[in-house]
């Protein structure tokens, strides 16, 4: 249906305020349906959701969108191993960049109410395609239906409309007039009258990873649009399908609000003839938003340093472990977050640091070997059934992780480390091709930092024998400041001892989680809530979502002139 810019603004107006009023208070809400429940979304929903996916199979995808000079498309399905066969347009970066910068000078005429009246429109449009989008994300990135249903649907969701009221709350502390008097002495008093109006940078870049293609992207996106910055999405090679169904629905409501489709383009491309340098060094690149691995973020930050550079990039996450509460609680958190999207996620501990002089627990003192038979025996045991292992590992993204796998297993071994848990496929009970691995847990010593001092994106799990509980604390926070981690864990029943690694991880830039167990996946990040990376270490630059994320895209003009004398005040 048809909905001007300002009937959206009105519409959308109470969700708003509600997403300002979570920011505030860092509250739980949220806007959208997290489960896929047919109860929820009626009994047809989920079986036309697969049927719109099968349906996109071996086909062009419908995009029109400008400088279109070909087409693309070899992405391969985690899960059965077969290519997708869609074919995707490929554009002229040139054309992008110009139909975006066109498409900004009506979008800019807008109030802010109503970009955000558009955007939100946009989000609950996306929304609706969540069913096609959890088949689409399953079989590029990998993941679990559950875990793409709502991490890369509402949870997505979430993390975009946040940035969106962040960008609001940005531009609504710049009045858009004022008067202002000031007595200059002899010649008297001096009255003028300002107005001040919001620019944007640029056209932006967003260039989004291959595990997590839309939950990054949709913040960044809503960022740019709310302070009138066009966006131009590059999807990871094997992981367009998501980005592409995002990029038509959102231009389907620009165009439906009377509005440029342009302001939201796709540069889709191939491993073989990759766009993604083009794309930022082009002129036109005002803004970067990228996601992905540590090397390729650190080369943007240093060879586009005249852009607005936004990244999250990789964390090398450390789990320090001093003593229990509740053993099994905690432990069971922590296998799962082991397990969990085999490690596929930025926040999935990896280096678990033990104190070689014992852990204190419930039952009495653990020394490393028996900490270690905790571990590994909870990971079995999530991984022993096939269908438990389906839900919770998932599909391994990319043929890559496997080989990471083999060749810590090989570094670790050859350098007198010990495997005390081998990975190995999971037979997938609905794909049987599936591309799977369980996780990889070894024991190294703590002076090995060149096994374990960086993320491995894969299922592998270090354990780090160190001297005590403060050399375990020590050794983490200095990975976390040194080669960067997004989310770092602590177990300890000691609140002095907690203190004292709050302090230790917060000089080190890092956020710490305390005892987290198994109610919950350890490693979740909430939105309106979680600040997801400090932009204190090299995990990243940038923060999901604070003021810092949105201000600085757009800029301000102003305009004086003085005031009559004998006007009105």
């Amino acid at each position: 249906m048809t909905a001007l810019p300002h009937e959206l603004s009105r519409r959308h107006a109470p969700r708003l305020q509600a997403a300002l009023h979570a920011c505030a208070t860092r509250e739980q809400w949220s806007p959208f349906r997290e489960s896929p429940s047919s109860k929820i979304h009626g009994e047809a929903a989920p079986a036309d959701g697969k049927a719109r996916f099968e349906a996109m199979l071996g086909r062009p995808f419908e995009l029109d969108q400008p400088g279109t000079i070909g087409s693309v498309g070899h992405e391969i399905s985690p899960y059965t191993q077969e290519k997708l066969g869609i074919a995707y347009p490929k554009s002229d970066p040139d054309a992008l960049f110009a139909a975006a910068r066109d498409a900004m000078t009506p979008w800019n005429r807008l109030s802010p109410e109503e970009r955000a009246g558009v955007c939100f429109e946009m989000a609950f449009a996306l929304e609706e395609q969540a069913f096609v989008n959890a088949h689409a994300t399953m079989h590029t990135a990998g993941q679990a239906y559950l875990m793409a249903f709502s991490g890369s649907g509402a949870n997505a969701l979430d993390r975009g409309v946040e940035a969106l009221a962040y960008a609001y709350k940005a531009m609504a502390d710049v009045p858009r007039e004022a008067e202002w008097e000031k007595d200059f002495g002899h010649t008297g008093r001096v009255r003028l009258k300002k107005s001040y109006r919001l620019r944007p940078r640029g056209v932006a870049v967003v260039v989004c990873c291959a595990t997590f293609p839309l939950w990054n992207a949709y913040p960044a996106v809503f960022a740019n649009l709310m302070t009138g910055n066009g966006a131009i999405l590059k999807p990871h090679p094997n992981g367009i399908l998501p980005v592409a169904l995002a990029v038509k629905r959102m231009r389907e409501v620009l165009v439906c609000a009377g509005l440029d489709p342009n302001m939201v383009l796709l540069a889709a491309d191939e491993r073989e003839a990759p766009v993604t340098i083009d794309l930022l060094r082009h002129q036109a690149c005002a803004i970067i938003d990228y996601t992905g691995s540590q090397r390729f973020g650190a080369w943007i930050e240093e060879h586009c340093a005249d852009r607005l550079v936004y990244t999250e990039t990789a964390g090398c996450n450390g789990v320090v472990v001093d003593s229990f509460d509740d053993i099994d609680a905690c432990i069971g958190g922590l296998a799962n977050g082991l397990c969990g999207f085999s490690a596929q996620m930025c926040t999935s501990p990896q280096n678990i640091h033990i104190p070689a002089t014992g852990v204190r627990a419930q039952g009495g003192a653990l020394d490393f070997g028996a900490m270690a038979a905790r571990i590994t025996a909870a990971i079995a045991e999530r991984t022993a059934d096939p269908a438990r292992a389906a839900g919770l590992c998932a599909a391994m993204q990319a043929e890559q992780s496997l080989d990471l796998i083999a060749d810590v297993r090989a570094r670790v071994l050859a350098s007198g480390g010990e495997v005390l848990l081998d990975s190995r496929p999971y037979a997938h009970p609905d794909f049987p091709d599936a591309r799977t691995a369980t996780p990889l847990v070894v024991a190294v010593d703590a002076d090995r930092i060149d096994l374990y001092g960086e993320e491995v994106f894969a299922p592998v799990c270090f354990l780090i024998r160190e001297a005590s509980r403060e050399a375990a604390l020590e050794n983490a926070a200095r990975i976390a400041r040194e080669r960067g981690a997004i989310s770092s864990y602590l177990y300890s029943a000691d609140r002095d001892f907690i203190a004292q690694a709050q302090d230790r991880f917060a000089e080190a830039g890092a956020s710490l989680w305390i005892n987290m167990d198994d109610r919950m996946p350890i490693n979740f990040a909430a939105a309106y809530s979680d600040y997801h990376v400090t932009g204190l270490n090299p995990a990243g630059n940038a923060c999901l979502a604070d003021l810092a994320f949105v201000a600085n895209r757009f800029r301000i003009v102003q305009f004086r002139e003085p005031v009559p004398a004998g006007s009105a005040a």
